[in-house]
């Protein structure tokens, strides 16, 4: 259990309630429509190791209830502490427990078969993860893009990540598909920019957008 040092802890939202409801709102846009860049302001004082747009997810979501695993840099910061005195949600060191992640990054990101898959009864009971990213931009020569097919989404859509390396890409690509293959259980992941977040529900299939794939010949 984290002893919680009051020192580390800065606010939270400024209007507990209303902003809430409004970061629960935007989180349920980004899984309906899988590749939708939503921005997310979070009106609350922010620990300065933390991205605002998951830091204000994680406030909305979790409840006394929750069980929340953090990636390594995350646990060692200040927001650990801020985290679970402001939800008085439980942390967790083993993830498969975990309701909720929070990763600080691609490199930080722990094979996603550890996290809880849900059941074939209780799809609902996995874990939903949030994964810090530099954030998204517009144009493929900026970035890596993804292409996006599923439920949400008319024919195709493409997210282009900000300062991805091709290794992580890859690695995401192939944990994608083998949790496509577990449905309905599998995790659910949101990918958080700074003020900005898009969802990645477990029914979305991802591959690399062709013009962004290196030419190997």
């Amino acid at each position: 259990m984290l002893a919680i040092d009051l020192s580390k802890v800065v606010a939270g939202f400024n209007d507990p309630v209303h902003d809430s409801q409004r970061v629960f709102r935007d989180s349920l846009q980004a899984l309906s429509h899988p590749g939708d860049v939503v921005e997310l302001v979070p009106n609350a004082a922010i620990p300065n190791e933390a991205q605002p747009s998951a830091a204000a997810l994680l406030l909305a979501l979790l409840d006394a209830d929750s069980r929340l695993w953090l990636s390594p840099t995350i646990a060692a910061s200040d927001a650990a502490h801020w985290i679970v005195f402001h939800t008085n949600c439980t942390l967790v060191d083993n993830p498969s427990l975990a309701d909720f992640a929070w990763i600080n990054s691609f490199g930080e990101m722990p094979d996603l078969t550890n996290f809880n898959q849900g059941t074939d009864e209780y799809p609902e009971l996995s874990t939903t993860c949030l994964v810090n990213v530099a954030g998204f931009v517009n144009e493929s020569n900026s970035g890596q893009t993804i292409t996006l097919q599923g439920p949400g989404i008319l024919e195709k859509s493409q997210l282009c990540l900000k300062e991805i390396s091709d290794a992580h890409v890859e690695n995401l690509l192939i944990q994608w598909r083998a949790n496509n293959e577990q449905f309905p259980k599998g995790v659910d992941v949101f990918l958080c920019g700074s003020h900005e977040i898009a969802g990645l529900p477990r029914t979305t299939k991802l591959s690399l957008t062709e013009s962004t794939i290196p030419n190997k010949g």
